[in-house]
């Protein structure tokens, strides 16, 4: 059931570290501020508009994506809704969670598209819909894959990171073949000064946020709840 607290704009995410390193990249940008460090919100200003109001988007943690994918169908309903956000991890097979998302947008009355925009998604309407599959709206994987094209180019400690992970005998690793790109990324920010999560690093500006991904997806943020 949606909260009928919440703002005019949602955005939908599978987990904890989809919402801190969203919370905090766009933190990173003009257009964006985060009032409170316990809450769920962002705060946004359009630069389209002629007010200088502050808008509030709520960061909606849906747990896991099967729940997330529940839950588009009501949250799209919710009276005032202006924009609702979708941000899904492609894993395996992007094709499958497109249409995964699909399917339960077409429940909602709401026409989508064969396929994804490489810069990510929105669909005009009532309510404005996007959708962005990480990494990049073209590719398998999750959050960890686009977290990675954050690190410094030319960063020392990356490789050694890789060599790490890689160095590990098959039977003593306990993560897939599927995490070890995860698994290379949580080897480097260990050796951060103080370790922390990827929102953290972010934050502390371990992590750039001036590449093009993460302009791509942060443009996409500002035409879905403009």
């Amino acid at each position: 059931m949606a909260n009928q607290n919440t703002s005019n704009r949602v955005l939908l995410v599978e987990g904890e570290s989809d919402k801190h390193v969203v919370r905090r990249l766009c933190n990173r940008y003009p257009d964006f501020q985060i009032v409170d460090d316990d809450d769920d919100r962002l705060e946004f200003r359009s630069p389209e508009s002629e007010s200088s109001e502050w808008q509030t988007i709520d960061i909606l943690n849906r747990v896991n994506v099967e729940q997330l994918l529940e839950s588009i169908n009501v949250e799209i309903k919710v009276s005032g809704r202006q924009a609702v956000g979708i941000l899904v991890d492609a894993n395996d097979n992007l094709r499958s969670r497109w249409d995964a998302v699909g399917y339960r947008l077409r429940m909602a009355k709401i026409q989508f598209p064969q396929f994804p925009e490489s810069a990510g998604t929105i669909i005009e309407g009532k309510p404005r819909v996007g959708i962005w599959l990480m990494p990049d709206n073209e590719s398998s994987g999750e959050l960890e894959d686009f977290v990675v094209k954050m690190i410094p180019d030319g960063d020392p400690v990356w490789p050694l990171s890789q060599q790490y992970i890689d160095g590990i005998p098959t039977d003593n690793r306990k993560f897939t073949e599927k995490k070890m790109l995860r698994a290379k990324l949580y080897a480097w920010l260990a050796a951060r000064r103080d370790p922390k999560q990827m929102g953290s690093a972010i934050l502390s500006h371990d992590l750039k946020v001036d590449g093009p991904l993460c302009q791509d997806f942060v443009d996409w943020l500002i035409k879905l709840f403009k």
